[in-house]
């Protein structure tokens, strides 16, 4: 139970973030949509870094059905217990997404009407998932207490060098059909989405095996 709370608990901040400071940003930055998407960005970055430090040593801070699948892969969490963490990230990405919607008083209920299609966005979000799970899988093996500034960098980063800004997580995608605002996506765009960034994971972690084996003799 403390395990799935820290799951539910830390993906509904993090969606809180994302849509909450896209609504923020897109408000003050008068028109100019580079400024807007940097307040969407230094925001998201920020807060992974917390609140991967403060709930990776409960659950491992995965806020990712596919950094979760990743992990069930490598066998460090078992099926019952993937399954668990997918439920209530997804959950707590919906909630998290209401709250912002809350926050800024506007309809709790919404469906995003923003297309976000096509190939350059699908390989853009096959690599920043893959980058990501790479990324964490050699933080763990190389420095594990730097996990949290490298997840936080690395999208920080992914934000601007991919043309999806690096969704790079299922729950996200999901929780963002919910929002009608800067940050969100429409629903009939989501599953290419969802698609490449469960491959990107598989990717990643097949390279991973090679590059950070979990046993330094393997």
């Amino acid at each position: 139970m403390q395990r799935l709370l820290a799951e539910g608990l830390g993906t509904a901040f993090l969606l809180a973030t994302v849509i909450g400071s896209g609504i923020m940003g897109e408000t003050l930055a008068d028109g100019n949509t580079a400024i807007a998407l940097l307040g969407n960005t230094l925001p998201t970055g920020a807060i992974l870094v917390v609140l991967i430090t403060i709930f990776g040593p409960i659950s491992g801070a995965h806020f990712n059905p596919a950094v979760t699948l990743a992990f069930y892969l490598r066998k460090e969490i078992t099926l019952h217990e993937g399954a668990g963490f997918i439920i209530v990230q997804i959950i707590g990405g919906l909630l998290g997404v209401w709250a912002a919607h809350l926050m800024f008083d506007l309809d709790v209920l919404q469906v995003s009407q923003k297309m976000r299609a096509g190939p350059a966005q699908g390989f853009s979000e096959l690599i920043a998932s893959f980058g990501l799970v790479l990324i964490i899988f050699g933080g763990i093996r190389h420095k594990p207490d730097a996990v949290p500034m490298l997840v936080g960098l690395y999208i920080t980063a992914a934000y601007w060098f991919t043309a999806s800004t690096s969704f790079a997580n299922p729950a996200v995608t999901i929780a963002r059909m919910m929002s009608d605002t800067f940050a969100g996506i429409t629903p009939a765009s989501a599953p290419l989405f969802i698609a490449m960034q469960i491959i990107g994971a598989v990717a990643a972690f097949a390279v991973a095996k090679v590059l950070f084996p979990n046993d330094p003799a393997d």
